[in-house]
């Protein structure tokens, strides 16, 4: 397996690289973190490309990078992900929004668009790193939960559109995990008695996604329960 992954330099995409590599896949990290992504590179063989998701032509490069190393493109994990920063009061910061929204939804846009040649070639897959705050409101960031639902969304729709090629596109919708990402709020989480999830516990689900066959589906990993896809139920059709 030949994979890119995004925000591959740290947290989840980070561990899913070490065992991807650990598996024998052939891996690209692209990200902003040079220092880490480098290292990280260095212990696991793969190759570090500098990425910023929410430039196209970043995205163009990484992917260009994997075939002309590897030959190829079998998997694109697109993890990169940030928190606004900011809501939607006083404390608005259009920088900060416009980069929420560059990274979280463009870098899977951009990222897809990039990816799809190769990935038609190859019959592979897109993961798209979305939250639970993809499928429910997050009051503490609405910014936020608005690019995850999006990705939902865009996963949700791409399915039948790719399918056609071989191509599957799987959304990963992990709760509050034990990454860089919650920072601040670790301590509000730990307060209020919210169990904060292992990255373990998403690398085993990532996995249980590539293994299955299905697509345009949007995978659960909250703590105490079996990860599933999740059952959007109840939406009301024309009669």
């Amino acid at each position: 397996m030949i994979a890119l992954i995004t925000g591959g330099a740290n947290g989840i995409g980070a561990a899913v690289a070490r065992r991807l590599a650990a598996d024998g896949a052939k891996i690209v990290l692209a990200d902003v973190d040079d220092a880490a992504g480098q290292e990280l590179a260095a212990d696991i063989g793969a190759l570090y490309v500098r990425c910023d998701v929410s430039a196209l032509a970043d995205n163009e490069a990484a992917v260009a990078a994997a075939l002309s190393t590897y030959g190829g493109l079998d998997l694109a994990f697109l993890n990169a992900g940030v928190t606004s920063g900011c809501g939607l009061g006083e404390d608005f910061d259009l920088a900060k929004y416009r980069r929420a929204m560059g990274v979280n939804l463009d870098g899977v846009v951009f990222g897809v668009h990039a990816a799809l040649p190769a990935l038609t070639a190859s019959g592979g897959t897109i993961v798209a790193t979305a939250s639970m705050a993809g499928i429910v409101g997050v009051e503490a960031d609405p910014i936020y939960a608005a690019n995850k639902h999006a990705v939902v969304g865009l996963v949700r729709s791409l399915a039948g559109q790719l399918a056609p090629a071989g191509v599957r596109v799987q959304a990963l919708c992990p709760s509050f995990a034990d990454t860089a990402i919650i920072g601040e709020h670790r301590a509000l989480l730990s307060e209020l008695g919210f169990p904060i999830l292992p990255v373990s516990d998403v690398v085993e689900t990532f996995l249980r996604v590539l293994e299955s066959d299905g697509t345009g589906e949007c995978w659960f990993v909250v703590p105490g329960r079996e990860s599933a896809p999740f059952q959007f139920r109840g939406v009301p059709g024309p009669r």
